[in-house]
């Protein structure tokens, strides 16, 4: 293949998608109690959150090394890769995209590193896209064209059981004045162009539901669907089958990787989808 398609475990593709277009994934990393697990490998995700709440120390997380991207793009252009495209969550939330952009340059333009503006499946799909797309034969340049197109219509909202992880984070700044836990609300944030907003809150679940199923059904028709959680899978199905739509690829459902749930918190429920 002369493209190959590289991205990294908060990208949230399942496996069987990650085998069947022969997508180059590298886990991050989550260190808890002092070891270092590599994200959805050496822990599993239903382990993590179930956890998550008793472990003291939090646990922290990091980006995979520059040095283990050097060794992939290597390892693909050894297997007789051309060109490789590297496509990562938004700069602004990590450092996964430095790490792969210091491993690219030993490559020159033979390494295209990518900003999705997006995490989870906000990126997935967009890896999904490019992957499908060098299959059926196009160029480097038609890629990037498409995924620029795409990332202008992927959403990605999601409502939170409690505030406290993403206050935790640090990386909200707006999360760490809020009194959500005491008023025991549920918070609403989209993610845009690599930046989190708040869109509000509702004072119970069952009403936070119904306003998720609302903002989705306002997105109108829809190219692509994942409903995504947080270890709230039967909720997350139920979710699915409420809305009844019809769409022209099968919607996913999954259990968000732990690297990004350790600063959302178990119990979350969302969505990301691209607008035709």
């Amino acid at each position: 293949m002369d493209i190959s398609i590289v991205t990294d475990s908060t990208a949230d593709i399942p496996v069987d998608l990650i085998e069947n277009y022969q997508i180059e994934m590298i886990p991050n990393l989550i260190m808890i109690d002092g070891a270092s697990l590599q994200d959805g490998i050496q822990i599993s995700r239903q382990e993590f959150y179930q956890r998550l709440p008793w472990l003291n120390p939090p646990p922290t997380t990091a980006t995979a090394s520059s040095g283990a991207y050097h060794e992939t793009y290597e390892k693909l252009f050894r297997q007789g890769a051309r060109t490789i495209l590297s496509i990562h969550p938004a700069v602004k939330l990590s450092g996964i995209l430095n790490a792969a952009s210091s491993a690219a340059q030993a490559f020159g333009d033979k390494v295209q590193v990518l900003d999705s503006g997006q995490l989870s499946l906000g990126l997935g799909f967009q890896v999904l896209a490019a992957a499908e797309a060098v299959r059926q034969g196009a160029s480097l340049e038609n890629v990037l064209r498409l995924l620029k197109d795409m990332r202008q219509r992927v959403r990605l909202i999601a409502m939170l059981d409690t505030l406290e992880y993403v206050r935790r984070s640090g990386r909200v700044s707006w999360a760490r004045a809020r009194l959500g836990n005491l008023l025991q609300i549920k918070p609403f944030i989209e993610l845009k162009d690599g930046t989190v907003f708040s869109l509000g809150e509702t004072r119970t679940r069952s009403k936070g539901c119904q306003r998720l199923k609302e903002l989705l059904h306002r997105l109108g028709n829809l190219e692509r669907l994942a409903i995504l959680h947080t270890n709230a899978e039967a909720e997350a199905r139920q979710f699915l089958a409420d809305l009844q739509l019809k769409l022209p690829i099968a919607p996913l459902v999954i259990n968000v990787t732990t690297v990004i749930g350790n600063h959302v918190g178990p119990n979350g429920l969302g969505f990301a989808a691209v607008i035709r």
